[in-house]
């Protein structure tokens, strides 16, 4: 029996920061691998790092470079099948992109479910993976794709078909001094700064024995899944969006740092059928 593995993603990049790892382990275990890319990335960085609104940044230029980028790493980890949704990049929160025609975060969710429900009835993913509610970071098109995901799977309930298992990719507390650390290191002053303040509000925020707006505490992450032997891989399929500044700062770490660093995916596991005890070690567990 061949397994099926999905994932839906905001953006071109996102496949290969968040569940690059376990593609590649999945197509060298011979299972299928299924990318649903929700936007088409035109709120991403022009030539020179130019950002939308600013001289020199050309949307629909942006679109073509991150389209090339996306087919180039899909090649590298070996992906069977890349569907692209093609709705607009919504940029940053609060961005007034977010209500530009076309852009993901204002597409009725009932039109954007219903079109990635065919594509799971197309496929038949065994598992499937997203992000947490809060889009891991708040980017309205991560959350957007978060809320397409699921309310696609509410549309499969009572049909003869499910996914055996559904998971959300989101970081641990315990990785986010390390992208601290990566941002202090080859930030720039505003993002530096940016960091600074996040790390005083969320160690004030433990303080009061409150969540952090990113990630999960270390005691909720079901799934922690070893891919540094796909580390390379990895790191060469997140080259192919050297466009972007920041693929472009994780790639300044070099391959082995950056295997030393992301070189373990985590996920929550939020439905399951197979009954596989966590913490899991991979996303197959109890399906093999």
């Amino acid at each position: 029996m061949t397994l099926t593995l999905m994932a839906v993603h905001a953006h071109p990049d996102d496949e290969a920061t968040g569940t690059g790892g376990v593609f590649a382990k999945a197509v060298a275990e011979g299972f299928r691998t299924v990318l649903v890319t929700c936007t088409d990335g035109r709120c991403g960085d022009g030539p020179g790092g130019v950002k939308p609104g600013q001289a020199g940044h050309d949307p629909e230029a942006v679109v073509a470079v991150r389209m090339g980028e996306l087919d180039r790493s899909a090649k590298i980890l070996g992906l069977d099948a890349v569907e692209r949704l093609g709705y607009h990049d919504s940029g940053m929160m609060g961005w007034p992109t977010n209500e530009a025609p076309g852009a993901f975060w204002g597409v009725p969710l009932s039109e954007s479910s219903a079109r990635l429900a065919d594509l799971m009835r197309q496929y038949r993913p065994d598992v499937v993976v997203t992000y947490d509610p809060n889009g891991v970071y708040g980017h309205p098109d991560h959350i957007q794709a978060h809320r397409i995901t699921m309310a696609a799977l509410d549309l499969l309930e009572g049909e003869d078909w499910q996914p055996a298992k559904v998971y959300w990719s989101s970081p641990p507390y315990s990785q986010m001094k390390a992208w601290g650390d990566l941002t202090r290191e080859f930030g720039t002053e505003e993002e530096k700064a940016e960091v600074a303040k996040y790390e005083a509000e969320a160690d004030a925020k433990l303080a009061r024995g409150e969540r952090l707006p990113m990630g999960l505490p270390d005691e909720e992450i079901t799934t922690w899944v070893d891919v540094k032997p796909w580390g390379a891989q990895k790191f060469e399929a997140l080259s192919a969006h050297s466009s972007q500044s920041d693929s472009a700062m994780m790639l300044g770490l070099g391959v082995e740092r950056f295997t030393g660093m992301m070189g373990v995916e985590t996920f929550q596991r939020v439905r399951d059928t197979t009954g596989a005890p966590t913490p899991e070690a991979d996303l197959f567990d109890g399906l093999r």
